[in-house]
């Protein structure tokens, strides 16, 4: 009996070990005992080593010398699938397959928009964006297909690098700073929630740091329900949410979830972080968990319709808002059409060496779309192409909030003034937020918010 079982695990190995294909870079885990990951929160200790046999200059470990590493699953609705995504860390900093030194990496399911979407921040400069790199894993002997390993998005050097403050500190001089957040859809320990409007709730996940002291969460509460409040504030050319967040960043992200027709954009895998400075603002990412809608784009996705209900927080009063209209054209601009033809390049390039390991994949775990990937990839690229023509011809252009003169009565300016938040009047603009006033010889007056 004991004989036959060594038999059927042998006779399973080497036909897992057979469905490799050898085309990408092989990441072998293998747990202590064999022991099954079925927690998301506890780490099992193991040991990994990776061949690439296209190049060797990222081989890591071997299987007479493994490393050591702990790995636990990770994810929400994907946690759910057949097909399991995981939190790998290992016991000492590593460069995997040419990505930058760290303990801390993520084992995805293998998705394009990941891919497309993971590059579109990059390109549009986001201040700092994972990378990925399309792998084949074994675990405990067994194929496990095609995946993406992964950076994962977290405080620290060769990743998000900026201050991160401790766990429960008390000084209320430095807890306004080195934090990283996130919108979420699910429920958390580590989390708060506040109103936004009266049938809405704002989760937001603290990720670093991770433990807070009373005052820590005090603080945070008060920041995003003020921020909440600014944003919802009705005069827009007054509103000063730009104060607590930067504009530019946040215009990247939106264009990011609008040109990928992503659903979960604004209130799921949402992170904002925000650095030690004397202007110091959330900033909008690292991105994370990007989806493709694969349909026809009639409006902005935050507006479409989707299988399940979901409320996109900030978005709908952000889009009235005329500096981030304004902040979304520029970045949009600088964008398209110049780099469409390297970003969909990229997507090709990318995608092209997986496509022996995506037939492997196809058969393991039995997808319905028998599509080669070079045909998937045509599919994601020409969706693409289809969202950027429609965002293009529907930029944003905010609320007009200036007092509309018939165009043909001449005016002549009186005076241009700038008043700051704290009532004070210039000639010049001050630094921050600015109310422009300029006064005509009719004596009407245009009043607009600007950002110096």
């Amino acid at each position: 009996m004991r004989f036959l079982s060594l038999f059927i695990l042998l006779f399973f190995t080497l036909y897992s070990v057979k469905a490799q294909t050898g085309t990408l870079p092989v990441v072998h885990i293998e747990t202590q005992n064999h022991k099954a990951i079925t927690s998301k929160t506890v780490y099992v200790p193991g040991t990994y080593y990776i061949i690439d046999s296209l190049d060797s200059s990222h081989n890591i470990g071997s299987v007479e010398m493994p490393l050591p590493l702990e790995i636990r699953g990770r994810g929400n609705s994907s946690w759910k699938g057949a097909k399991k995504p995981y939190k790998i860390r290992l016991a000492e900093k590593a460069s995997l397959l040419g990505m930058k030194r760290n303990r801390h990496w993520a084992l995805l399911k293998f998705y394009e928009p990941t891919v497309a979407g993971m590059q579109l921040g990059k390109i549009l400069g986001m201040e700092w964006t994972p990378s990925t790199r399309p792998v084949e894993v074994v675990l405990n002997g067994v194929n496990l297909g095609l995946y993406l390993l992964s950076e994962t998005n977290r405080i620290g050097t060769n990743r998000l690098d900026i201050y991160e403050q401790p766990n429960f500190n008390e000084d209320p001089a430095t807890i306004p700073y080195g934090w990283l957040v996130e919108v979420d859809n699910y429920l958390a320990k580590n989390q708060i929630s506040i109103k936004e409007k009266d049938k809405w709730k704002l989760n937001i996940t603290y990720h670093s740091p991770d433990s807070l002291s009373v005052a820590q969460k005090n603080w945070l509460t008060a920041e995003f329900t003020e921020i909440t409040a600014r944003i919802y504030d009705e005069y827009k050319s007054y509103s000063t949410w730009e104060e607590l967040i930067d504009v530019d960043e946040m215009a990247k992200y939106f264009i990011v979830q609008e040109i990928l027709d992503n659903s979960d954009g604004f209130h799921g895998s949402f992170f904002l972080h925000k650095d030690y400075a004397e202007d110091a603002r959330w900033m909008a990412g690292p991105l994370w968990d990007i989806s493709c809608g694969y349909r026809s784009k009639t409006d902005y996705t935050f507006k479409m319709k989707t299988s399940y209900g979901f409320t996109p927080h900030w978005i709908g009063e952000l889009i009235k808002d005329e500096d981030f209209c304004e902040a979304v054209r520029n970045a949009w601009n600088d964008f398209y059409p110049a780099e469409v033809q390297d970003w969909m390049d990229y997507v090709d390039e990318y995608l092209q060496p997986c496509s022996e390991a995506f037939e492997e994949e196809k058969v393991l775990w039995d997808y319905a779309d028998k599509k080669t990937l070079s045909e998937r990839a045509d599919t994601l690229k020409s969706v693409l192409l289809a969202n950027m023509e429609w965002f293009n011809e529907h930029l944003p252009e905010g609320i007009e909030t200036m007092v509309k003169v018939s165009s043909s009565v001449a005016r002549k300016v009186i005076s241009v003034q700038y008043v700051n938040l704290s009532g004070m009047h210039s000639s010049k603009p001050f630094k921050g937020v600015n109310i422009k006033e300029i006064t005509y010889d009719d004596g009407s007056r245009v009043s607009t918010k600007i950002i110096k």
